[in-house]
């Protein structure tokens, strides 16, 4: 099991290897239409005035099912869109990679882990990801009420696929938003996101 995890735990480094922060702290988040799961249809800008969350997910890798099967991912929804939050879950895989689910897929997922984003937005053509320069699932981005992003990258800093090392992480999102909300400069805007590749469109 330690080989997995260490297999893992290199692949996910070498997925976010050579990221470039796309988004400076405190620069316009770019906005963008997107269909949900339900086929509903979001744009940032309805959301200005609010704190907006953009996770990028995967149901299949290993880094995000860490966060899903430990609780850790729906509790933080639950959490932070009590608080008045926009969560909005993105999935950019391509049709035919890994990672890809239809919408139906997707619903029925949600329902079997208890999840509890605002939406489930989805990208197969990868136009929403490559907009935010998204590389790894998870990726989280944290946008203000007037449109900056405040955070962009990993979701803690334990990069492991163990569900265990939740337990005690330091959890940048969590940090970003308690910071942003108490009017104070979020201390950790940029980190490295930590996970599994964006499977893009050839």
């Amino acid at each position: 099991m330690r080989r997995v995890w260490l297999g893992l735990l290199i692949a996910g480094f070498a997925a976010s290897a050579g990221v470039a922060r796309a988004l400076p702290p405190s620069s316009t988040a770019p906005d963008f239409k997107g269909v949900d799961s339900n086929g509903v249809q979001h744009s940032l800008s309805e959301y200005r005035g609010k704190f907006v969350v953009l996770e990028w997910a995967n149901q299949g890798c290993p880094y995000e099912q860490k966060h899903y099967l430990s609780g850790n991912m729906e509790s933080l929804q639950k959490q932070w869109t009590g608080k008045g939050v926009v969560w909005l879950s993105i999935i950019s895989s391509a049709p035919g990679e890994q990672g890809y689910v239809t919408p139906a897929q997707e619903n029925a997922y949600l329902a079997q882990v208890h999840a509890d984003p605002t939406a489930v937005l989805m990208d197969p053509q990868g136009k929403l990801g490559r907009l935010y320069n998204a590389r790894t699932t998870p990726q989280m981005i944290v946008i203000d009420p007037n449109g900056k992003v405040i955070y962009d990258g990993a979701i803690d800093d334990r990069p492991t696929p163990d569900p265990e090392d939740v337990k005690g992480a330091n959890n940048y999102v969590t940090d970003a938003l308690t910071e942003a909300m108490a009017g104070k400069p979020v201390s950790t805007p940029f980190t490295r996101p930590y996970g599994c590749g964006v499977k893009y469109p050839n």
